[in-house]
């Protein structure tokens, strides 16, 4: 995707307060989806057609990363062109570079370990940072032959061997590692392979290998959910159509939440119920929130959502809602600025292992533009006022903390600055393009 000279992120930018926005836009792909469309035609026998790809950082490394294992992948402006391997994967030549996406790790990690003699895996700065001990274990206890930098980062090195299925609790709600163990299973030499989680974590893996073929099998108690997937069957390519992002919407829908007057509808969005804990939160933080035109394609439910501006208030967050809204967190906490009263987060200890420290960046971010907010170990507390007053603050090189601040600048009394926006292109590369279709004065 060529984004116009003018919208190209420079490394610091400043958003002043904005007009009222009003329209309907569309936001690009979902992020989670693309990347296992990408994955999933990868190991599949015949052509998987991916239609409205997300085209950012983040999922140009799945598609480096699966051409060096084998497949055949013709890129076009809306549409990815996946030449499957049938699962015979070819030994990458170079190591395999998963730039800042941890989704594109994990997962691979899951179907390196089955089939592929040595590969070493790698990635930015903010990657070797990031925990992988938690997708290393399981897949150890299948066989694989996984060595780490010490304390269990990347820098990789996998050694391919014929894994056996096992039964696994996930210890943290964490859909990348059950993926690459569901991905890991499927390759297997034998045994099934069961995962069961203790909280719900969202499923577009599930819904996506049935979609492919295979033979998966899921069980839900009331109190958990088991996923049980067999070795042996070979996934069929076909037509994945992926949804707007819940996550980039997110930033759309709090920006016409916060700058008053404003009425915004973000058509074609992601409304998978493992995802939509922003659009609940909202709804009680006094938001006006409307979802019309829902429809479900391969297993994936897809809406409008309309957000109008009005006052908030602050709310609680506890763990058990974590997992739906994980990405969000950032935003929704630019939200209890501008809301009245205290929001408090809790059971949030994962946003320490994201692209950066994502509760203190978050945190650090707020104080800098006058908001009273205070750390804590597993969230935050924010004491909000219905205001914001301007300052710097700096990304972290984290897509997610940009645009949250950017949002807070488009209603703050003095402009917000943000360091290092370049960032913004691993996920949502037209954001500021959305904002001007909106109206916004940037």
């Amino acid at each position: 995707m060529t984004v116009p000279v003018d919208l190209q992120h420079s490394a610091l930018r400043a958003f002043h307060k904005s007009p009222a926005l009003s329209g309907s836009v569309r936001v690009p792909g979902d992020k989670s989806i693309t990347h296992r469309a990408i994955l999933l035609g990868l190991i599949a026998d015949g052509t998987t057609t991916v239609e409205n790809w997300l085209d950012a950082g983040d999922c140009r490394s799945s598609i480096e990363v699966a051409r060096a294992l084998g497949a055949d992948i013709e890129v076009e402006p809306n549409r990815l062109v996946i030449q499957g391997t049938a699962g015979r994967l070819k030994e990458p030549l170079d190591v395999l570079n998963c730039g800042n996406s941890g989704t594109t790790t994990r997962l691979v990690l899951g179907i390196l370990s089955a089939r592929v003699p040595f590969a070493c895996v790698t990635g930015d700065a903010s990657l070797r940072r990031r925990p992988m001990g938690r997708v290393m274990d399981p897949l150890t206890q299948m066989g694989a032959d996984i060595r780490a930098r010490s304390g269990r980062f990347a820098p990789l090195v996998v050694q391919g061997r014929p894994l056996r299925g096992i039964s696994y609790t996930l210890p943290v709600a964490s859909a990348q590692v059950k993926s690459a163990i569901l991905l890991a299973g499927l390759l297997a030499e034998a045994g099934d392979t069961t995962v069961t989680e203790l909280r719900p974590t969202r499923n577009h893996t599930e819904n996506m290998l049935t979609a492919f073929g295979a033979p998966l099998r899921q069980v839900s108690d009331g109190t958990s959910q088991t996923i049980v997937v067999s070795p042996g069957a070979t996934l069929q390519g076909t037509r994945v159509v992926v949804p707007g992002d819940i996550s980039s919407a997110a930033f759309i829908l709090a920006a016409a939440a916060v700058v008053q007057g404003s009425v915004v509808t973000v058509q074609g969005v992601g409304l998978n119920p493992t995802r939509i804990g922003f659009l609940n939160v909202l709804s009680r933080m006094g938001a006006n929130v409307q979802i019309a035109n829902v429809q479900t394609i391969a297993g994936e439910p897809i809406g409008d959502v309309t957000v109008s501006s009005s006052a908030l208030q602050g709310v609680r967050i506890d763990e058990a809602e974590i997992p739906s809204l994980i990405d969000e967190l950032p935003i929704l906490a630019v939200l209890a600025a501008y809301a009245n009263g205290e929001t408090v987060v809790s059971g949030a200890e994962e946003l320490r292992v994201k692209e950066t420290d994502r509760i203190r960046a978050v945190v650090e971010g707020l104080q800098a533009i006058g908001v009273d907010a205070e750390e804590r170990p597993d969230g935050f507390l924010i004491r909000g006022q219905g205001k914001v007053k301007g300052g710097t603050v700096h990304s972290y090189n984290d897509h997610r903390i940009a645009m949250s601040f950017a949002v807070a600048g488009l209603a703050s009394q003095d402009p917000v600055t943000v360091q290092n926006w370049d960032c913004v292109g691993i996920s949502y590369p037209t954001f500021l393009e959305t904002l001007r279709m909106v109206g916004a004065d940037l």
